[in-house]
């Protein structure tokens, strides 16, 4: 039940509000009585529609600092929670959404009477080779040095993101791991877990100007083990498709250096180096005096389980695309 209009507390501005853990954090903003000022490109049609009937609706551009400025002319704020980030890690995209908006929303923080700033980051960041990591890492070092209180939370994979073959499983085909399965893992949390930690920080005095990745509940999960989950759950036989990682290095070898002569490639090119990424890399603390990702050291929290959300999964084909251009299969 939501609380009525009196007993709500302090304005938040949030932004990327109608995005895969924006609609979640909004929700979870109402539920606990924050009156929230939901920026967006267009009034909402479908997509989170049923969230935002609840929040005051700004539209508004995000990357262009005068239209933003002008659409929170005559708000003063408790805190910025921003979910923004760039569609498809693209150079342009990247350096436009996850350092330009960010910092147009922090520019405007002292006007705002902002305190805090909570900011939706990736735990990938910790070994920057792409440029959205590039982009999100110049933006975090701007949001410390800004005076503005801040958390930066820097999350593992969500559920949906390691979701992207439920289809093939419910459909009989083989689960594509890349190389054995075994060389990467990851603590997935789920969005809602992950909505309620971030609304949780915008008051909490212990996560206060901190950096903090953080995962889901039990232990790390390799490709293999997600697979193997999902087998089970579905009551077929594990079958495995081996992807040979080599592919993404021919493609950025390829790309690189025509991307010099036809600009157009740079993009596909940095997709390639998205793709070899995530798939030679864990989504786990990087211990760098050790040079080894860290299961343990990545902290837990929720209660959302990746089984049951792979037995919600398996038995509805709502939402199979929910990621578009995020899911690598």
């Amino acid at each position: 039940m939501l609380r009525d209009m009196a007993a709500l507390k302090q304005t938040v501005v949030l932004a990327g509000a109608t995005g895969y853990i924006g609609q979640h954090v909004a929700a979870a903003l109402v539920a606990e009585g924050y009156h929230v000022i939901a920026l967006v490109r267009a009034h909402p049609g479908h997509v989170g529609a049923d969230v935002l009937e609840h929040c005051e609706v700004r539209v508004t551009e995000v990357t262009d600092a005068a239209t933003l400025q002008h659409a929170l002319a005559d708000i003063h704020a408790h805190a910025i929670v921003s979910c923004l980030a760039s569609r498809n890690g693209a150079p342009d995209d990247a350096q436009r959404v996850d350092y330009g908006a960010n910092r147009n929303l922090l520019d405007l923080a002292p006007a705002l009477g902002v305190s805090r700033f909570v900011l939706l980051s990736a735990l990938c960041v910790q070994k920057p080779r792409l440029a959205f990591q590039h982009a999100k890492l110049a933006f975090e070092r701007e949001l410390m040095a800004s005076g503005v209180g801040y958390t930066i939370i820097r999350p593992t994979a969500f559920f949906k993101s390691i979701s992207g073959q439920v289809a093939r499983i419910r459909d009989g085909k083989a689960f594509l791991v890349f190389g054995t399965g075994t060389e990467t893992a990851c603590k997935p949390i789920s969005e809602r877990d992950l909505a309620r930690y971030l609304v949780d920080s915008i008051d909490d005095a212990g996560r206060r100007n901190a950096v903090l990745p953080i995962g889901g509940p039990g232990a790390a999960v390799t490709p293999l083990d997600q697979g193997n989950l999902l087998f089970e759950l579905a009551g077929k036989p594990a079958t495995f498709r081996r992807v040979p990682v080599t592919l993404f290095r021919v493609a950025i070898a390829l790309l690189a250096p025509l991307s010099r002569v036809i600009p157009a490639l740079a993009a596909k090119a940095e997709f390639a180096r998205i793709g070899h990424y995530y798939a030679t890399e864990s989504m786990l603390v990087w211990d760098a005096d050790a040079k080894r990702y860290d299961a343990d050291a990545t902290p837990s929290t929720g209660a959302d389980t990746l089984r049951a959300h792979y037995t919600h999964a398996l038995s509805s084909t709502d939402g199979d695309d929910a990621l578009g251009a995020h899911k690598l299969f």
